[in-house]
């Protein structure tokens, strides 16, 4: 991959439940371009779980620690 992972495994679960959830809620209770366009950033957030990796949280410098990762601590 041309990106590294900054988004913990738990945290990306959240991320696509939450962003999956606000995305219908969003559908179905505004109507409208502004109903499709909440949509649309709700699935952005659910992407960011699925692949791992939040631009924001990149801008800012998170990273995944490799201690952790790799199980050596």
């Amino acid at each position: 991959m041309f990106y590294v992972k900054n988004v913990p495994n738990g945290e990306r679960v959240l991320r696509v439940v939450a962003g999956l959830a606000a995305a219908a809620i969003s559908l179905i209770a505004v109507d409208g371009a502004l109903g499709a366009l909440l949509a649309a950033s709700a699935g952005g957030i659910a992407a960011s779980g699925l692949f791992g990796f939040c631009p924001m949280c990149a801008l800012v410098g998170r990273r995944l620690d490799k201690a952790k990762k790799n199980g050596t601590v």
